[in-house]
């Protein structure tokens, strides 16, 4: 290796030019890091998004090892970086090196442990890899969203997006009704952004997801998903979902034999 060759080492040195001491704090916040939140434990040095990009091309030169490294580190901003190499990697990459960055990504889902980290990879490597292999392969979304893993869930329904830019929308269909009964917010958000997208393509198929699934699902995945439709619109639908509420509410309860 030459002196001018990229190392970890250089690589997080080169992030760290970039870091903002008041932007930590931000960050922290904005990321929910603090005890019981869902980014907990997190640490950030600082540095905004575009600032991270720029150190991307740096990583160019480092191993997956090396990668995997920076992937499993505890600050944000050296994961986020890890992440959007290995996305410049997969799609540059020959067929191997796409097969063995899915294959890393898998193995270190885990890892992509914030919804930014998901957004931007779960798509571009996961949902990518699978838009190209036979439907069977699905099974891996099925997996992932029955995981108890709050951002394996996540990235099982962003992963789909990659099918709704393909014009393909029956793997967002699918994966948000598996998702249906999930508890966390985020998995709402995420489940009725993809349903959104889906729906500026071609509302009619997201009509009838919602003529089915309307009345139970969560409000906040509903209220995500019709966001682009008509305010008289948006209105019907969340009328079917408080109707099913009250429905519900009222509903006598059975008296025991």
């Amino acid at each position: 290796m030459t002196n001018d060759e990229p190392t970890v080492e250089s690589v997080r040195a080169a992030l760290r030019d970039y870091a903002a001491p008041e932007d930590a704090v931000v960050l922290a916040s904005f990321f929910k890091s603090g005890p019981g939140e869902y980014g907990e434990g997190d640490q950030f040095l600082g540095v905004r998004v575009p600032d991270t990009r720029k150190v991307v091309p740096m990583a160019d030169g480092l191993s997956m090892d090396d990668l995997l490294l920076l992937l499993g580190s505890p600050i944000h901003e050296e994961r986020l970086l890890a992440l959007l190499a290995m996305v410049r990697r997969f799609e540059r990459g020959a067929l191997e090196t796409k097969e063995e960055i899915v294959a890393a990504y898998l193995a270190n889902a885990r890892l992509v442990n914030n919804w930014d980290l998901v957004d931007s990879s779960a798509a571009q490597i996961l949902g990518a890899w699978l838009l190209e292999r036979p439907p069977k392969e699905l099974k891996t979304l099925r997996r992932l969203a029955k995981s108890e893993n709050l951002w394996e869930r996540r990235i099982a329904i962003i992963a789909t997006y990659a099918f709704i830019r393909a014009g393909n929308f029956a793997p967002v269909f699918e994966i948000a009704e598996a998702l249906m009964s999930d508890s966390h917010d985020l998995i709402h958000k995420a489940s009725g952004w993809m349903l959104r997208e889906a729906g500026k393509r071609d509302p009619e198929p997201l009509r009838a997801f919602l003529t089915e699934h309307a009345a139970v699902m969560p409000r906040t995945m509903l209220r995500y998903a019709i966001e682009r439709f008509t305010p008289a619109e948006r209105q019907r639908w969340m009328a079917v979902k408080a109707a099913s509420a009250v429905k519900r509410r009222t509903r006598p309860m059975t008296k025991p034999e």
